[in-house]
């Protein structure tokens, strides 16, 4: 809705039903009758799977591909309004798993993007690498990107100001960095990582939680794995 510009009470009138209606398929998980789903997926440019997935029930394959929104060939190729969008939709959980992610305090305003959220009642968890651990080194000596170490340090120092808010920890880690995880509520970002590549030239899946999917907990559940061993960052 919100990247067809349609507020509840426009979209509620081009069906011919009450903003409440909308409301409920929205937040009560109503499933409209078949009429109104096409009439629906007409309005919003979508599939009907894409916004009922659980109409995929019984196929894995089917309800896994439904998981995937969008996919850019590099991390650079995602607009900046996608992050905006997603970090201003979330009101629940933010999780993010980097070494330096640099690109967010520096040109998505994440600090403040914390800061909002924290106010709002979000849980905000954030791994970043640990400047000193082998991992970041070799990492660094692959990518050819020897200030990686100190980026991861930068980040830290940007985010401090905001460690101690309430719902926000902060934790380093010392694990090899298969893939940068951008948790928002129930969308990802997932930032692939290939040899030698940098971060920013590599590919990003948009993610979404669906019933019945196994995309999107299984990075969260890799996610998790990370944050059990991290340490509380300290600067």
């Amino acid at each position: 809705m919100a990247a067809q510009n349609f507020t509840k009470s426009a979209l509620a009138e081009q069906l011919g039903t009450t903003p409440k209606t909308v409301e409920r398929w929205i937040t009560q998980g109503r499933l409209p009758h078949p009429r109104m789903r096409y009439k629906i997926a007409a309005a919003l440019d979508q599939d009907e799977t894409y916004l009922w997935p659980e109409l995929l029930a019984g196929s894995r394959t089917n309800v896994s591909m439904s998981e995937l929104v969008q996919i850019w060939p590099a991390r650079s190729d995602v607009p900046h309004e996608v992050w905006r969008a997603l970090m201003r939709q979330a009101s629940e959980n933010i999780q993010v798993l980097v070494y330096a992610g640099g690109f967010l305090v520096e040109s998505l305003d994440f600090v403040n993007v914390v800061r909002t959220k924290s106010a709002a009642g979000a849980e905000i968890r954030i791994l970043l690498g640990d400047s000193e651990c082998e991992a970041v080194r070799q990492r660094a000596r692959e990518e050819g990107l020897p200030s990686l170490p100190q980026r991861c340090q930068s980040t830290l120092e940007y985010l401090w100001e905001v460690h101690d808010l309430p719902r926000v920890d902060i934790r380093i880690h010392q694990t090899p960095l298969y893939n940068s995880i951008f948790r928002f509520d129930g969308s990802m970002l997932l930032n692939t990582h290939g040899y030698g590549a940098y971060a920013a030239k590599s590919p990003v899946q948009h993610l979404q939680r669906v019933p019945g999917g196994k995309l999107f907990d299984y990075y969260l559940n890799s996610f998790e794995a990370v944050w059990a061993v991290a340490r509380p960052a300290v600067l």
